[in-house]
């Protein structure tokens, strides 16, 4: 694709229904459309509010946002350094294959890269073949040896429950 036609930009806050919109298109492809509730609101609060916890990069093909990357620091107590981790990365399937996907990943990557951060990680499901192809091909290594632990829900609030 023409540089000229494909540009990375910090998304504003009137980008707002086009970041839910990538977000619900990456649900249904992640087979998650049930558990995708996030709402306009949220995502002004959290991207763009008085202390916004993440930060998104739209890619606007000739003028149309045509998909997105959302991130937010971590901070790494072994290297003493801050990290970056890619929550959601998303590009509408009618431009998938053309740069868009490696074009956003290559300017996170050069976020964290300015930023000093020690790593930049980002989890991917075990059966989405192509994504693991992808991120593969940009030289990313897979770690088998971690496993993500979650707590979500009734569990959660149980947990939070027993603090002092």
């Amino acid at each position: 694709m023409p540089a000229a036609a494909l540009r990375i930009r910090p998304a504003t806050v009137a980008d707002v229904p086009a970041i839910r919109a990538f977000i619900r298109g990456l649900a249904e492809y992640e087979r998650l459309l049930e558990r995708c509730v996030v709402t306009e609101d949220d995502l002004r609060e959290h991207c763009f509010g008085p202390q916004p916890r993440c930060e998104v990069l739209i890619a606007d093909v000739d003028g149309t946002a045509a998909g997105f990357a959302l991130f937010f620091h971590g901070f790494s107590t072994f290297d003493g350094r801050p990290t970056l981790w890619l929550e959601d990365l998303f590009v509408v399937p009618e431009r998938r294959g053309r740069g868009v996907g490696s074009a956003l990943i290559a300017r996170v990557a050069a976020t964290a890269v300015a930023r000093r951060c020690s790593r930049f990680e980002w989890s991917v499901l075990d059966w989405n073949a192509p994504a693991i192809g992808f991120y593969r091909g940009l030289g990313a290594r897979l770690l088998d040896e971690w496993t993500i632990c979650r707590l979500e829900g009734d569990p959660l609030r149980a947990l939070a429950a027993r603090a002092t």
